[in-house]
């Protein structure tokens, strides 16, 4: 977030947390991108605040409450407070149970992977509407093709990006598996390792589609833990995202820190499977 906009947040996610009777005058940012991650202190919450148009908090919340009620690997929401989206000054805020992290912080990839399949267990027995990654990769294809959106992509990289997001959209939309509900992002930074486990975080990014498109999101070491895995197609899904995720950081109004740099690396590990 911008500095004003991230100020405003943080007061926002302070005073919701006063109303609600717990005692909150520090604020600790642990992440700040489209949404802003906090620590309040001293009672000691995870506040998620996202500006109030474009977001998906109470879907996130009622997904995290029926996992969790299933024994999922997923971060709780915090129990001293109503499970619900909270809304001051055009944000919405969720709270959330903190974790503090484990030592050593990094998660095996056996333990990751058999986290991510007992994710997708809990999956496969709800029944919820969510898009399907094919929409994600349409976006990303919308992305390219704006040359308004992304004024700063050279030419043959647009032509790159266009054609390997058309070509193994269509490759891994046709490989005729098993499909279900995906948590669409669980790459590291999604994954806590706590004294609880290994918990996946940041549900909003749920989709519908093969394991291999969440694999794809994972360290490579990963899928060769994961159960059943189907590693041609693990292989397509892994440059398909990155496709993807090189599109999001040519958007004009991308934030990531160094995300053009990440970027042109990507573009050279896309080309090279060219």
């Amino acid at each position: 977030m911008h500095r004003t906009e991230a100020a405003r947040a943080q007061a926002a996610a302070l005073e919701v947390v006063t109303s609600l009777g717990l005692p909150a005058d520090e604020a600790v940012v642990l992440n700040d991108s489209n949404k802003l991650t906090l620590r309040l202190l001293p009672c000691d919450l995870l506040a998620r605040v996202a500006p109030a148009t474009d977001q998906v908090a109470a879907f996130e919340i009622t997904l995290a409450q029926a996992l969790a009620g299933s024994g999922s690997p997923v971060a709780a929401l915090d129990p001293r407070v109503a499970p619900r989206p909270y809304e001051r000054d055009g944000f919405v805020i969720t709270l959330w149970t903190y974790y503090p992290p484990a030592a050593p912080p990094d998660v095996p990839p056996a333990a990751y992977a058999a986290a991510l399949n007992r994710l997708h267990t809990g999956m496969r027995a709800l029944d919820v509407p969510a898009p399907h990654f094919t929409d994600r990769v349409a976006q990303a294809r919308r992305l390219v093709a704006d040359h308004t959106r992304t004024p700063d992509l050279p030419d043959a990289d647009r032509t790159l990006l266009a054609d390997t997001l058309r070509t193994l959209g269509r490759a891994v939309s046709a490989h005729g598996g098993a499909e279900q509900l995906l948590h669409g992002e669980p790459h590291p930074g999604n994954v806590l390792a706590t004294d609880h486990g290994v918990l996946f975080i940041d549900l909003e990014t749920c989709c519908r589609g093969p394991v291999e498109f969440d694999l794809a999101h994972a360290p490579e070491e990963v899928g060769a833990h994961y159960p059943g895995a189907d590693h041609d197609l693990l292989r397509r899904c892994r440059t398909l995202v990155l496709a993807i995720v090189t599109a999001w950081r040519w958007d004009r109004d991308d934030r990531l820190p160094g995300g053009r740099a990440l970027a042109a690396d990507w573009l050279e590990q896309i080309r090279a499977t060219s």
